[in-house]
């Protein structure tokens, strides 16, 4: 193992890991990185750790590293993940669930999601936008917590 990844805990680091990993109540992924660079601390070869811990011996490394070049603190925590931009803004998202809401087009008995999108798109409200878009929003915000519902399952 190359010396710029050694691993030397202080006193407050390892009492704080250790009471970490006892306590039981932060994120599982966040024990195993305490586990990891307590057994680090104490001399261990990447691949015992990883034997020890059920985990790849990479993951150990990765986490070294991690701890020597960002700080045991940030080395425990989540990386942000990256992810696509919500298409609409909570602003877009209110205005289809009021339209969704509303009478549908003269002629039509209810909305289908391809209506509301153009709807959406005819009103400039966003420039374009899928029937896809259109049904997962409103899934989420029919399925989300606090909302009521009949308690009847569609057939």
């Amino acid at each position: 193992m190359p010396a710029m990844y050694r691993i030397q805990l202080t006193p407050d680091e390892r009492r704080d890991l250790i009471a970490l990993t006892r306590r039981g109540t932060a994120k599982v992924r966040t024990i195993l990185r305490a586990r990891v660079l307590l057994l680090a601390d104490r001399g261990l070869r990447d691949a015992e750790i990883a034997t020890a811990l059920g985990v790849h011996e990479r993951t150990v490394i990765r986490l070294r590293r991690r701890a020597v070049e960002t700080g045991v603190a940030a080395a425990l925590l989540d990386r942000p993940r990256p992810g696509a931009v919500p298409k609409l803004s909570g602003p877009q998202a209110a205005h289809l669930i009021a339209l969704a809401c509303s009478d549908p087009p003269v002629g039509r008995t209810r909305w289908t999601m391809q209506l509301l999108a153009d709807r959406l798109v005819e009103l400039q409200v966003i420039p374009s936008i899928s029937d896809e878009t259109v049904r997962r929003t409103l899934k989420k915000t029919i399925s989300s917590p606090g909302s009521s519902s009949s308690g009847a399952s569609p057939t």
